[in-house]
């Protein structure tokens, strides 16, 4: 699209849950036509208006807003808020500000590719934009920007010269201490602003936080937000949960939420860890490297990874026209002296098998070697199928394949990570660590070889570390991901647990309810935690019912909540049929109870659980895991079905309570107690009162005392049952 080309502004009306309605005009336009696959440009562009229309709206109205912006790793997030800034720039944001990256290389990579995608370089362009790098607050850059901010108050500009101050700087307080600066100096009142935060779960939150103090990155980014009173903060992230746990009463903690979906050709933790794990090979555990097992030479499954991929790039470079990348990704540790020896492993081996290639054809090394890529192309073909090449058509071009592959160490060791020029060949190994956890584009990935740990079992930090998915459908039969067993579980179960908690989170958003109201809780296997704790201000809570009795300890609570739970109580019950139930006739009156089977576990949670007022922290927190690890039962079985029991329906119970509310005995005990050969033959004991298999609710009615003094009638209390098969690991945080 040019420049004289027609613009049809399209006003797109913003959802029920927005503020105001922005408009896509020609810069929103111009970059979907130009940048955005065409089947994605509706949603895309829906998306960017979903979520600006949440922005403090570009009146030069007082205000901060922040919002929590999810996607799914390598799934197009970058793509996502150039919409949204180039749709900030139709709308007459006046500064747009990009938090790109800890690392140089991440701010370079992002820098370059908004300057492309915006086409700030094309000479026959209008300047729309006007873009800084680090800048800082010397006298050229203040003036520049303040003459840009002057062209927008003066009535007499025309809409052609208006231009967005565009401003992309490194997650460094040294960067961000100079921006808010500059920012300072220019003069920022009235001015709309848009500040986008990539990876926002990455160094932007306070790490001090449970000191009592404000660590320099987070500090310098308050700096900045303070000096910019009207503006809206965007957190981009793959892993939300260290921004969904931060006190709501941090500057940081989102009040609002956008979860993206991905286009039809992305690929992710569903393809890639189902169960038959089609893409996944185990590497054994004599192969992973550790203290206790170091290794002295290049393990067989590295061997086999190698051939993999270079079977694929051979294929690739027959079937791709000398376009495009393929690559291979290893990552062996977070040190580098453990890259430098994988790194040596593969160069050597490289050069012995171009050596072994350029023998003659009937050498018995030759036809050895080329036995084993026979091999890894049988297990290609798999999952290719006919778009795979005949082995025998590829040998010929495999010594080209290999003069056309680069093997890259990929780290800080030399003082600077190294860029990877992706035009220069077609094929790389790029073998590196952290630098590569997190941000970093790998241009046609196909094979990961990651024989390293989950470390502290960070679910975040493991999670971006999967820079394996994207969109790669076209070519998902060439994919292989080579993990040790405890990573791939890690994977395995973060699956559920990411799609949990994008589930709660698309709830508030198509409802329209702010995040400070979301109930932090989430499925979350025991072997993860949720993020680093030193971001986190208050400590969260995490169980796994199972087996289990679920009941309150604080029992005593103000007369309208015992009232709002009788009357659920009353309401639940009075539709049901109870029976007598089963049991030994010399069982007492508070020993016999009425009971009622095969109730709807759905029909369960809806009229009573979840209206059943619990005040103990602690309680709470309890009750919110119940209920999710209840609510995810649901989603594998409709049909659940729960037993309810009404217990001593006949006579009321009196329970002792301490001075805090708490009940010291919910429970009946066996019957009789002596002789040890006799014990609960009378009567099992409470906990013994439930179905085998399925949910079994308590409805206990008590009378509390204290020091033998009725302080309470009539104080209903539910005690929960939960059978071993419906177990699920959660998290919970009470809400600050």
């Amino acid at each position: 699209m040019t420049d004289d080309t027609p613009i049809i502004v399209e006003p797109v009306a913003a959802p029920a849950a927005g503020r105001w309605a922005p408009v896509a005009g020609p810069e929103t336009l111009d970059f979907l036509s130009t940048v955005v696959p065409e089947a994605s440009r509706d949603d895309v562009r829906d998306a960017a208006v979903s979520i600006l229309s949440k922005s403090v709206p570009p009146t030069g109205e007082a205000g901060q807003e922040t919002g929590l912006i999810v996607g799914y790793v390598q799934s197009g997030k970058t793509m996502s808020f150039e919409t949204v800034a180039a749709l900030a720039r139709d709308n007459a944001f006046q500064i747009v500000i990009v938090v790109a990256g800890t690392a140089n290389p991440l701010l370079d990579q992002s820098t370059g590719r908004l300057r492309r995608d915006l086409r700030l370089d094309e000479p026959d362009r209008a300047r729309r934009w006007i873009q800084f790098q680090n800048p800082s607050a010397d006298d050229a850059t203040v003036q520049t920007i303040r003459d840009v901010l002057d062209d927008w108050r003066d009535p007499g500009t025309p809409e052609e010269y208006k231009k967005t101050v565009l401003i992309t700087v490194l997650k460094n307080y040294r960067r961000l201490q100079n921006l808010a600066d500059l920012v300072q100096a220019v003069g920022a009142q009235a001015v709309p602003v848009l500040i986008i935060d990539d990876e926002a779960d990455q160094a932007s939150l306070n790490t001090e936080v449970a000191q009592g103090q404000e660590s320099t990155t987070y500090r310098c980014l308050m700096a900045l937000r303070q000096a910019l009173p009207s503006h809206t903060y965007l957190q981009y992230t793959a892993t939300p949960q260290a921004p969904l746990l931060v006190s709501i009463i941090d500057s940081l903690s989102p009040n609002f939420v956008q979860v993206l979906e991905p286009g039809e050709p992305y690929v992710g933790g569903r393809e890639f860890f189902a169960d038959n794990l089609t893409y996944v090979r185990v590497i054994p555990p004599q192969e992973v490297p550790t203290n206790s097992n170091p290794l002295t030479e290049p393990p067989e499954s590295l061997l086999d990874a190698l051939r993999v991929f270079m079977v694929g790039v051979t294929a690739g470079i027959r079937e791709g026209r000398n376009t495009g990348n393929r690559s291979m990704l290893v990552h062996p540790s977070h040190r580098t002296a453990q890259h430098q020896e994988f790194y040596n492993w593969v160069r050597d081996i490289f050069d012995d098998w171009k050596r072994i290639l350029n023998l003659p054809d009937n050498d018995p090394d030759k036809q050895e070697l080329i036995e084993d890529f026979r091999g890894a192309y049988d297990g290609l073909a798999q999952t290719v199928g006919d778009a795979l090449p005949d082995f025998d058509a590829l040998v010929p071009s495999l010594r080209f394949a290999f003069r056309n592959t680069r093997v890259l160490e990929v780290n800080a060791r030399g003082g600077r990570t190294p860029p990877v020029d992706w035009r220069s060949a077609y094929g790389w190994i790029l073998v590196g660590g952290q630098a590569m956890d997190r941000g970093f584009t790998v241009e046609g990935l196909t094979v990961t070889y990651m024989p390293r740990g989950i470390g502290v079992g960070n679910a975040d930090t493991v999670q971006q570390r999967a820079r394996f998915f994207g969109y790669k459908r076209s070519y998902l039969g060439y994919c292989r991901v080579y993990l040790e067993q405890g990573t791939l579980r890690a994977f395995q179960t973060y699956v559920e647990h990411e799609e949990d908690i994008r589930g709660q989170l698309e709830e508030f958003q198509v409802n329209g309810h702010p995040l400070n109201d979301w109930k932090r809780a989430f499925v979350l296997d025991t072997a993860l935690r949720p993020c680093r704790n030193h971001v986190l201000e208050f400590d969260y809570m995490r169980g796994r019912f199972s087996n289990d009795w679920v009941a309150p300890r604080v029992v005593l609570a103000s007369d309208a909540v015992v009232q709002a739970n009788r009357r659920a109580v009353a309401g639940f019950v009075q539709g049901l049929v109870f029976g007598e139930d089963d049991g030994h006739l010399e069982r007492t009156d508070v020993q016999r109870h009425h009971v009622c089977h095969d109730i709807s576990l759905r029909t369960v949670i809806e009229q009573l659980l979840i209206n059943m007022r619990i005040t103990g922290t602690t309680d709470s927190q309890r009750n919110t895991g119940l209920l999710l690890q209840l609510s995810k039962a649901l989603e594998d079985d409709a049909d659940e079905l729960c037993t309810i029991y009404r217990i001593s329906p006949a006579t009321r119970r009196r329970r002792g309570i301490d001075e805090n509310g708490e009940v010291t005995n919910l429970f009946q005990g066996e019957a009789p107690v002596h002789p040890r050969e006799r014990r609960g033959e009378i009567y099992p004991g409470d906990r013994a009162i439930r179905d085998a298999d399925n949910v079994t609710i308590q409805i206990h009615t008590l009378n509390l005392t204290r020091d033998d003094e009725v302080v309470a009638e009539n104080v209903p209390v539910l005690a929960v049952w939960v059978p071993s098969r419906l177990a699920r690991a959660w998290i919970t945080q009470d809400g600050q």
